[in-house]
């Protein structure tokens, strides 16, 4: 009978969990798209009131870090809110055409450039969230 009701409970917050993730991985994106869309750089404009200049989280390695990071965040909500829907492998294909399509458009938008780094960051962020949901599974 407790049995029962605990389980009833978790149920109940992975429920709540799912949903806030969910509500995250939208809110996120949109951001992201926002973010990337826009010719220049909204950070830079708000911290440095200067358009052209970008907010740099840590410096770059091999990869450009702020688009690694951004693609880690928004690949693990998403994964890990639809794992368990219909939908999960139209959400990968989602992020990776998302990480690729939203660089490209950086040749066409003004004061912004397409870059190889940021184009690696972005999938290397991708496949990082999968690696994440796959580790989880294994071992938790």
């Amino acid at each position: 009978m407790i049995t029962d009701k605990v389980d009833k409970i978790n149920k109940n917050i992975m429920k709540n969990i799912e949903k806030l993730s969910t509500i995250g991985f939208h809110t996120v994106n949109i951001l992201l798209i926002i973010f990337y869309l826009f010719p220049g750089s909204i950070l830079g404009f708000y911290l440095y009131d200067n358009i052209s200049l970008q907010p740099q989280i840590t410096r770059d390695f091999i990869i450009s870090s702020n688009h690694l990071y951004i693609f880690i965040i928004l690949s693990v909500l998403g994964i890990f809110s639809y794992q368990n829907k219909k939908i999960f492998k139209f959400v990968i294909i989602y992020l990776f055409l998302l990480s690729i399509i939203l660089e490209l458009l950086h040749i066409i938008i003004p004061l912004r450039g397409f870059e190889w780094t940021d184009l690696l960051g972005n999938i290397v962020g991708v496949m990082f969230g999968i690696v994440i949901y796959k580790v989880k599974n294994k071992y938790v």
